[in-house]
């Protein structure tokens, strides 16, 4: 074809061999190929400097294409790339663009070793290169963020907002499928992200050292071989001298487990208990790996360090000795092992403020005012928010963390942002998403009334340090940089979310546009551009929304992947007439349902947006399943990926879920129909 590239070379470590490196893509693309570029070297480097791994080849090529339905493709030596992984600049690139291309160029090189080198004996082994290649390419983020409390926390929260509704879900299947129609069907996040979570639990085991020695007995048995995952637990267990064959239940088990957890001080003896329970699906115990801290509850000063329990009963008591007085205990530190904690004590919010506030773990204090958010949200759901003191407690976290004199501008814009809705919906047996938004939207409104003089003052403090701070092109891609923008962006989205008077309006759209023209870069104007499209209302708010839809799309000069966001943040606008607008949007002569990226970026974008996707007349449903027909003609890929939203009517009311269940039978009924798109939707009925 007619490609342009940019082209560079590396030096391999310890060998002194120079790797030729080109990457491909059409003629107007070469000038976003430079971050890609930088960060394949990244990746070479990190591989040789982690795992001792070199590249065995004379040459590594990348070529971007814009028709494309994966993210990319690992063949050695010339990787295939969407280009919406591959193209990157200020101007039609986020912050999570540019970490995400970071990430999936990593991914694909350390395939060379983990994939390609050493393969799967059978697809049902999938999970033993994804999961492992994903892990080692969250690592690999992580160590480029310099931050792996921020990473960790991304990685989680992605994980509970799409792998644990798949683990509750009719798709629910173990890390290593026992059956399938389409392989296609099970490129999911169970396989991918559930796997680098067991990969993850292996080197919480192990140690650093204990999982190196595992991974290069792995490479020193079956570099050049197709292997099984059984064979990865033998080099770990075999390099360490171990029994790990009750660890690998994990392989065949589906759903998330549950641990619960009961504890409590013996001021005699002077010693804490700390009893543990699973429940999975498993038929007999997992081994489960909890990392676990004792902070004094007096103090916050943490008394135990982090030290990992092997859960492999039902239920374990652990002794914590030699303790001069009761102690919280920070639990499941960093995430280690993908279940859902459930503790029992009655002061459970006091704990949650405590460990928010005082915690040494980075995750943990995260998670802990996670938890505040969820209570106060569902509360506010159920109308029982006067009778707690949850707000309280809500109040002081968020007071705290938005005064914290700290440079870690990513981790307090994530303390400072309530969980998503889908992440809420996994905690809830039955789904009302239209509530559930009116309730996380009242929450997020009572905190900006709150401080909104604070947050309105720090987002000026962020803005002032930004334009002292800025570079010739106006971008810094450093991790400060990164956060500052992440925070700034957080606290724009509480400003805005005061607006029940006209006033207010005015107030809010005048700010968003401000940041929306003078913005630094696509990152800043993208979340200015969010706001706006949801806001409504008097003559001048629905002006300068307007204007900011029409600036956009110029801009973007028909840039595609500008184009995709511009269709995404419409899909995903809080306005009464969201699906009327999508509607207009299927007919725009820049939509096309044959192309993956930008069928996503409206139609799979809608069905993102819960309350209006899940509106009660059902018409969400209806135009969705008109659209998976359709596409199911052209790309039954992306169509069965995209269905496995239907499939999940059993967690809504009995109202809803028989209006999604109604679009599946007539999907069901659809002749012809592709075995991809089939396969999910029998297993939706069944």
């Amino acid at each position: 074809g007619n490609l342009g590239s940019i082209s560079s070379s590396y030096t391999t470590r310890p060998s002194g061999r120079e790797i030729h490196l080109e990457v491909f893509s059409e003629p107007g693309n070469v000038s976003k190929l430079d971050h890609a570029m930088a960060s394949l070297k990244k990746a070479m480097r990190w591989d040789e400097d982690t795992f001792g791994l070199e590249y065995d080849l004379d040459v590594y090529n990348i070529v971007a294409v814009n028709d494309f339905n994966a993210g990319a493709m690992e063949n050695k030596g010339l990787n295939v790339f969407n280009t919406a992984l591959t193209l990157a600049d200020p101007k039609s690139a986020t912050d999570s663009d540019y970490e995400r291309i970071e990430s999936v160029v990593g991914h694909e090189y350390f395939h060379n070793w983990t994939g390609n080198r050493v393969t799967c004996r059978d697809w049902f082994q999938l999970t033993l290169k994804e999961g492992l290649t994903v892990y080692r390419d969250q690592e690999f983020s992580g160590d480029m963020m310099n931050s792996h409390a921020v990473k960790r926390i991304e990685d989680v929260k992605d994980l509970r907002a799409s792998q644990f509704a798949e683990d509750a879900g009719p798709m629910s299947h173990p890390i290593r499928p026992d059956s399938y129609i389409s392989m296609d069907n099970f490129y999911t996040t169970t396989v991918y992200e559930k796997g680098a979570e067991v990969i993850r639990m292996y080197r919480t085991l192990l140690g650093k050292a204990g999982f190196r020695k595992g991974m290069d007995l792995y490479f020193e048995r079956h570099d050049g071989s197709a292997v099984a995952c059984d064979d990865f637990l033998s080099a770990m267990a075999d390099a360490n001298g171990l029994d790990l064959s009750q660890f690998g239940r994990w392989y065949s088990t589906d759903g998330t487990p549950t641990v619960r957890y009961e504890s409590k001080y013996d001021d005699d003896a002077k010693t804490f208990y700390l009893t543990l329970s699973q429940e999975s699906n498993s038929d007999e115990p997992l081994h489960i790996p909890v990392a676990v801290g004792l902070l004094d509850h007096t103090s916050g000063k943490e008394v135990v360090p982090t030290k990992v329990l092997d859960l492999k009963e039902k239920e374990q008591t652990f002794e914590f000795p030699g303790l001069e007085g009761d102690v919280l205990p920070s639990l499941l530190r960093g995430f280690s092992a993908p279940v859902k904690l459930v503790g029992s004590s009655s002061n459970e919010e006091r704990d949650w403020a405590f460990l928010a506030a005082n915690d040494s773990d980075g995750f943990n204090r995260w998670e802990s005012g996670q938890k505040l958010y969820t209570n106060i949200i569902f509360q506010t759901m159920k109308g029982e928010q006067s009778e707690s003191n949850t707000q309280d407690y809500v109040f002081e976290a968020f007071r705290r963390t938005l005064t914290l004199d700290s440079n870690d501008y990513s981790i307090q814009a994530y303390a400072l942002s309530m969980p998503s809705e889908s992440t809420l919906a996994e905690e809830l047996d039955v789904v009302d998403p239209v509530a559930l938004h009116k309730a996380r939207g009242d929450v997020k409104r009572s905190i900006a009334c709150k401080f909104y003089p604070e947050i309105r003052a720090k987002y000026d403090e962020l803005t002032a340090a930004m334009e002292s701070n800025t570079s010739g092109d106006g971008i810094k891609l450093d991790a400060t940089s990164i956060g500052q923008r992440r925070l700034r962006n957080v606290l724009l989205d509480y400003l805005c979310a005061v607006k029940e008077t006209a006033e207010e309006r005015e107030t809010a759209s005048k700010l968003a546009m401000a940041q929306f023209e003078s913005s630094y870069g696509m990152t800043d104007r993208y979340a200015a551009f969010s706001c706006l499209v949801s806001m409504d209302g008097e003559e001048s708010i629905v002006a300068r929304r307007d204007a900011a839809l029409k600036k956009f799309y110029d801009d973007a000069a028909g840039d595609a992947l500008i184009l995709n966001k511009w269709f995404t943040a419409q899909a995903l606008a809080d306005l009464p007439d969201v699906l009327d607008r999508v509607k207009a949007l299927v007919e725009h002569p820049e939509f096309t349902l044959t192309n993956p990226n930008r069928c996503r970026s409206l139609i799979s974008a809608f069905s993102r947006n819960a309350s209006h996707f899940h509106a009660k007349d059902g018409e969400g449903y209806k135009f969705f399943g008109d659209m998976l027909a359709k596409l199911d003609k052209l790309n039954p890929q992306v169509s069965s990926r995209m269905g496995g939203v239907l499939i999940q009517w059993r967690r809504y009311s009995e109202e809803r879920g028989a209006l999604m269940k109604a679009e599946l039978l007539k999907l069901a009924d659809m002749k012809p129909i592709s075995d991809d798109l089939f396969e999910i939707v029998g297993r939706g009925l069944k």
